[in-house]
């Protein structure tokens, strides 16, 4: 069984309360006795204990008052109070005079709608779960709330559900308590039925608090339609989160890289060979003539 702070806070004041008045009947008892015996020492005795219990009545009454009037306050500063989603009342439509039909028309054929099932952990997911725990069913969460922005507490900045382009980043941010650390956890991003992001790992965050969830993807991916925001611990799915992206996003400009041209070699031209002279033979050398 679940019992919240302010419960515990009403609780406590009131067995203080009841606590005080059984002391003050005791001190009555103890003056009434110490009236009645003749010795000083024993009377004396009798009066100084309806004194202690008066002192213990004033002293529970004031911490009852006390736990009442701040325990609460002082209670969520180490136990934050997790967001309940509050019900929207439903608009009570008044009867109106059902008029004879004159004419049978012939009856269309109407749609039935189709039902929409359960979110689920795809299996190319679940098989990089590395948490062996074994996570316990009294855990909860508070509705997700979308923003660009978000504080240094993890609350959103002007939450919506509509967002225009261009856009770069989306947070989704809720509170969390009774969780167990080392459960694996985890977050699945889709848009119009199709996966676009999602991380998954073991639970780091304390047994409760707040968190934030993000989706960022470069200003050209921010393509319009419905988003959804799918939490699971374990493979069961606990809450999901809904926004729509309006407007197209701006389009990527390709990034023009200039490449640089080689400059040409100069390349020598072929030379004509020498054509090679002849050489001239030898003329023959004439013999001295003979001495008479």
């Amino acid at each position: 069984m679940n019992v919240d702070i302010r419960s515990t806070i009403i609780v406590i004041s009131i067995m203080a309360a009841i606590g005080a008045i059984w002391l003050a009947f005791r001190a009555r008892n103890a003056f009434r006795t110490g009236k009645k015996l003749p010795f000083f020492f024993k009377k004396r005795q009798q009066y100084e204990l309806g004194a202690r219990l008066l002192l213990g009545v004033f002293l529970l009454l004031a911490f009852a008052y006390a736990n009442f009037r701040w325990g609460e306050g002082f209670a969520y500063r180490y136990f934050p109070p997790t967001l309940t989603p509050s019900l929207t009342p439903t608009i009570t439509q008044t009867p109106t005079i059902t008029l004879t039909p004159t004419l049978t028309l012939t009856p269309t054929l109407t749609s039935t709608p189709s039902v929409t099932g359960t979110p689920f952990i795809p299996e190319q997911i679940a098989t990089e779960f590395e948490s062996v725990i074994t996570p316990k069913s009294d855990f909860s969460f508070s509705l997700i709330k979308f923003s660009t922005k978000i504080d240094d507490d993890l609350q959103a900045i002007e939450p919506a559900i509509e967002f225009e382009n261009p856009l770069e980043t989306i947070y989704g941010t809720y509170s969390y308590n009774m969780m167990d650390p080392g459960v694996q956890w985890t977050e699945i991003w889709v848009r119009d039925g199709e996966i676009v992001h999602y991380n998954s790992g073991t639970w780091q965050g304390g047994s409760g608090g707040y968190g934030a969830a993000l989706l960022r993807l470069p200003p050209d991916e921010w393509l319009p339609g419905s988003y959804q925001l799918q939490f699971f611990i374990g493979e069961k799915w606990i809450t999901s989160g809904h926004f729509r992206v309006l407007g197209n996003p701006p389009t990527r400009t390709p990034t023009i890289t200039l490449t640089p041209s080689r400059t040409p070699t100069f390349t020598p031209s072929l030379t004509s060979t020498p054509t090679p002279t002849r050489t001239p033979l030898p003329t023959a050398t004439p013999r001295p003539s003979a001495t008479p």
